[in-house]
């Protein structure tokens, strides 16, 4: 499809995923053992024919840029892209992004440069798997100025999104961000039988918009101050009567804005028949080739549990688990219904050999007991380790880990002495 350019939010701060966004941005953020966020929506690009990409990013931004640099290329022959756009100091804009919306009028110089008749903006920190084809063929076939991908919702979730109002033929007539529970009666919407007999009768915002170019432009330039799509630009798409159509997805869609969130979707790929399907060969996910030997694994009980590339597993036991690569776990081990995201490199043998209680070697030690954790990478924990979360735990940053929501989160690096009980 060489008539549309993507373009892939980077996001902001990312506090609500603190501690795993201390040294990266959203995006960056590692999944499902051997990927990052990013690789979701440029994966739904590729596999949509969609070959030009711009990333947009701006907070803790390195890794994230080393990574999309690492990971996609394309031959000589192929005028496809993915590009890191940064936020950047011009003649025109000495600002940091201030919002979604600004970040592409910011960017507006490096896009205009391109043919193309569609713009796509999407989020890096969203899971899903979604054939862009149909997205922009809806959106072509009715006409519409501006096409917003929707996902029906229930009572409780609409108060955390925005949600449409539409009417006939999928034009949507009107918008509100995050709505209080008494206003929703108002806002149902026509949604597929299968939906209303789940109690979804709202439409919510995916956060995934198809423009046609001059109306992004348009609308960019004449609202100069609009620093969002969602709280500004939309509402003004719809009141200045433009056609603002809605494209309803049925399929398995999260925002992973937060740890409980990312928490449970990374749990979720354990289980035999998972939501978000890596074992598709028509939606694969593409990542970094890394040169990495299979995994190995001594004496271990596995029970719905993920074990990546380059892993040395000696537990007892992983159950509802998931082993990142370059994991090293030491015997005896268990852990359950935890996520451990491995290492950025192995280990040396004189250091697993001539080990120091003090800071002992990247990975996990042997006898330790760990649930309800994330454990980010390169974390240093010993022998005889004790982590349990839970809701027994009270929410906090501490000197060697954070709670969230009763779940453990050990930070990038930490080291966890022999013996420690959390």
């Amino acid at each position: 499809m060489n008539n549309v350019l993507a373009i892939i939010l980077g996001g902001g701060q990312g506090s609500r995923l603190y501690p795993l966004t201390k040294s990266r941005s959203k995006p960056a953020v590692p999944i499902g053992g051997k990927y990052r966020l990013v690789d979701i929506p440029i994966s739904n690009c590729l596999n949509s024919n969609i070959r030009k990409i711009y990333v947009l990013t701006q907070f803790n931004s390195a890794s994230l840029n080393r990574h999309v640099k690492n990971a996609f290329h394309f031959d000589p022959f192929n005028s496809g892209f993915v590009d890191i756009l940064a936020a950047e100091q011009t003649m025109t804009s000495q600002n940091w992004f201030q919002g979604t919306a600004d970040a592409v009028r910011q960017s507006i110089h490096h896009i205009e440069n391109h043919e193309f008749d569609y713009l796509m903006i999407l989020s890096g920190d969203q899971l899903y798997q979604m054939d862009f084809q149909e997205l922009i063929s809806k959106h072509i076939s009715s006409k519409a100025d501006l096409t917003i991908a929707t996902i029906p919702v229930n009572a409780f979730d609409a108060t955390g999104f925005g949600i449409m109002k539409v009417g006939d033929k999928g034009k949507i007539d009107s918008f509100i961000e995050k709505p209080s529970a008494d206003k929703l009666p108002e806002w149902t919407s026509e949604v597929p039988e299968e939906d209303k007999a789940q109690g979804k009768h709202y439409l919510a915002s995916m956060g995934i918009y198809v423009f046609n170019r001059k109306t992004m432009f348009d609308l960019l330039m004449e609202n100069k101050e609009a620093k969002d799509f969602g709280k500004e630009i939309i509402p003004t798409a719809i009141e200045s009567k433009r056609k603002v159509h809605s494209y309803i997805y049925n399929g398995y869609w999260t925002d992973i804005g937060t740890v409980k969130s990312f928490f449970e979707a990374n749990l979720d790929l354990t289980l035999p028949m998972p939501n978000f399907n890596l074992y598709d060969a028509k939606k694969m996910v593409y990542t970094r080739a890394r040169m990495l030997p299979a995994s190995k694994v001594s004496g271990t009980t596995l029970e719905r549990a993920i074990v990546a590339e380059g892993c040395v597993v000696e537990a007892s036991r992983l159950e509802h688990t998931l082993v990142g690569i370059r994991s090293r776990i030491g015997r005896g081990t268990t852990i359950t219904d935890s996520i451990v995201m491995g290492s950025d490199y192995f280990t040396p043998y004189e250091e697993i050999k001539n080990r120091n209680p003090e800071r002992p070697p990247v990975g996990i030690g042997e006898r330790c007991y760990i649930s309800n954790c994330i454990i980010d990478k390169n974390v240093r924990i010993g022998n005889d380790v004790r982590i349990v979360g839970g809701s027994h735990l009270q929410d906090g940053e501490y000197a060697t880990h954070c709670v969230v929501n009763g779940i453990v989160v050990i930070p990038k690096g930490a080291v966890i002495k022999d013996g420690s009980v959390i």
